[in-house]
């Protein structure tokens, strides 16, 4: 069984919904996956999961609040995660235009300088196109995942 951490920053619920329905259906498949509504760095220096992060935009492209002291202490701590696999699934609106899905950047950012490795492209979910987030975030995982644990 290959465990996966989701690391979650919402505000309305939209991206804890994704979060919990990609736990759901890749449980189903026989991963273990683990919602981290409130992760903190322990949470993944820890161990060596790949990292999922599964987040909504705030204001001008920022991170929510719950998961913005996790961001913090990554930056400023910069705990070392040579080639662990990492995934981004960004929920946002597009008519925000630069700022579009900027937490989702800011994070990709952020593992990148731990020495983490990205699989896949980011996942770029526009509130204006797309009610369910869980349609297009289900489908996208069930490949990362395919490719992360190959």
């Amino acid at each position: 069984m290959t465990d996966i951490r989701i690391l979650v920053g919402s505000v309305y619920g939209g991206a804890l919904m994704t979060a919990r329905a990609i736990k759901q259906a890749l449980d189903a498949e026989g991963y273990s996956v683990s919602v981290l509504e409130n992760p903190v760095l322990d949470d993944i220096t820890s161990d060596t999961a790949p990292l999922l992060v599964c987040t909504s935009t705030t204001g001008q492209g920022e991170i929510p609040g719950n998961l913005l002291p996790f961001y913090s202490d990554l930056r400023d701590q910069l705990p070392q995660q040579p080639g662990r696999p990492f995934g981004v699934i960004v929920l946002g609106d597009s008519s925000y235009g630069d700022t579009f899905c900027g937490a989702g950047k800011l994070m990709e950012e952020a593992l990148y300088e731990t020495a983490a490795r990205k699989v896949g492209e980011t996942l770029c979910i526009d509130a204006l196109e797309t009610q369910d987030p869980e349609t297009e975030a289900l489908p996208w995982v069930r490949e990362w995942a395919s490719t992360v644990l190959a």
